[in-house]
């Protein structure tokens, strides 16, 4: 039967939005979750994608949108090297931008009662400024950090005149006084060859923040209210916190990897806020030597950990061959290893009492979202600044920033799940968690910035047409 919905979509003529997401798991998730919010308030969608995330699932999991693929010219493998992101960002943004325009000018020459009323591109495509200019349409960015952490990448510019980078060890634990609470060890960097070129690129985005039709941030107001005030006294640009964007209503798995529900069932026998769930996200690998070490304090902490071991993820080994002999026989049934898990789901479970995280911003606001207080392991760029805003500024989880060491892995995680200064860590959270839910109900401030958001675009069409 068919949807009222739909039944007023067919009555009507409804604008179209062009969806252009970065074909890396924390960019595409939040964009298709946008995609569907906005769906939900009347505009059609359709999804620019390059080939690496053409998947069948996608049109299928969203028959309600539809799907454009451009070729990137990199194989799926090669699209997959996290050892240099920096680079892989900058090829793409190099292959793609001809087949980006061609697939652009395409749609808008195409008759349609569905006149596009916009683009809503990934903040890191970098040629997406140029082309929407040149066409006239008004285009909005995504971005899928978090305002704090973007402050900091506008700030590497001045940070370099001060002498803060290249970082020095010796200087590591130092405050950066233009930047509180950062340390200097914070100050968010890349792996690259070419750290000038990387911070001109960095500096040629910032630029373009100024001219963009609106900014759109997968945060929440009372989360970051500082930051945002920060924000809009430096950038004078429409911008609008709407996030956390999973929390308006569920939508169709966005992941890009196989989820293996064996963590649900596992954790299905453990106890209420009893198990630590260590997840290093889709990008970040680690060596082998902190991986047995991780290993080994996860057995030596006696709690019940579920641990999401990518492939690939360990530099050097397909997956858990690194292991250390006797470890499973330690942990018996106290662990789970996946390649994989369902992590809203996990973190939405009773079992679950704690997330160690890299830090990653997806992340981060899933655990807050269900209460859930971290461990973080920040491996690079904005993570950085996100461990310490958890630890330091809103204390909802506790920073391993030493070594890492099974001794101190041990010692944190039993700190997070039995001891007291863990329960308070957890009272903290639940508030944030209250706040998230709050943000995203009618007349609250991430669903009245949507509305506005809506406002803009609409207004931006009518503008286009005089």
């Amino acid at each position: 039967m068919e949807s009222q919905t739909e039944t007023h979509r067919k009555q009507k003529k409804w604008l179209r939005l062009l969806l252009f997401p970065l074909p890396l798991q924390g960019h595409v998730s939040p964009m298709l979750q946008l995609a569907n919010l906005l769906y939900s308030k009347g505009f059609s969608i359709t999804i620019i994608h390059t080939c690496f995330i053409s998947s069948p699932k996608y049109p299928s999991n969203n028959p309600h949108f539809t799907f454009h693929s451009i070729p990137n010219g990199l194989s799926k493998s090669e699209c997959s090297d996290a050892d240099n992101l920096v680079a892989l960002v900058s090829i793409l943004n190099a292959n793609c931008a001809d087949p980006f325009r061609d697939c652009l000018v395409k749609l808008l020459s195409e008759v349609s009662d569905e006149p596009v009323a916009g683009l809503i591109s990934d903040s890191t495509w970098e040629f997406t400024d140029s082309i929407a200019k040149s066409l006239q349409l008004p285009r909005f960015v995504l971005r899928t950090n978090n305002i704090s952490s973007f402050l900091a990448l506008a700030a590497l510019a001045l940070l370099q005149e001060k002498g803060y980078l290249p970082i020095q060890e010796s200087q590591e634990e130092k405050p950066v006084i233009e930047l509180p609470p950062l340390k200097v060890k914070d100050i968010p960097v890349f792996k690259t060859q070419d750290q000038e070129g990387l911070h001109q690129t960095i500096a040629a985005l910032v630029e373009q923040t100024k001219s963009y039709t609106g900014l759109i941030w997968n945060s929440f107001e009372e989360l970051e209210h500082g930051s945002l005030t920060d924000f809009r006294h430096n950038f004078p640009v429409p911008i609008f916190p709407i996030g956390p964007l999973h929390k308006y209503f569920p939508v169709p798995s966005t992941s890009l990897l196989s989820q293996d529900q064996s963590a649900i069932s596992w954790l299905n026998k453990q106890a209420p806020k009893s198990v630590i769930y260590v997840s290093f996200g889709s990008v970040a690998n680690i060596e082998k030597s902190e991986f047995v070490e991780i290993a080994w304090g996860l057995a030596n902490s006696e709690q019940p950990f579920l641990w999401v071991v990518r492939p690939g993820s360990v530099i050097g080994s397909e997956w858990l061959e690194p292991l250390p002999k006797g470890f499973m026989e330690e942990i018996k049934e106290r662990g789970h290893i996946v390649k994989w898990a369902p992590q809203q789901e996990v973190l939405a479970h009773t079992a679950v009492g704690g997330f160690w995280t890299h830090s990653g911003w997806n992340s981060t606001l899933e655990s807050i979202c269900e209460g859930v207080p971290m461990i973080c392991h920040p491996c690079f760029g904005d993570q950085r600044v996100n461990a310490r805003y958890v630890s330091d500024v809103w204390r909802i989880g506790v920073h391993l920033e030493n070594k890492v060491d099974r001794f101190e892995i041990a010692k944190v995680v039993r700190k997070l799940l039995v001891e007291a200064e863990g329960h308070e860590i957890r009272d903290r959270i639940l508030q944030f968690k209250k706040m998230a839910n709050q943000s995203t109900q009618q007349q609250g401030s991430s669903y009245r910035s949507l509305e506005s958001l809506v406002s803009l675009i609409l207004s931006s069409q009518s503008q286009r047409k005089l």
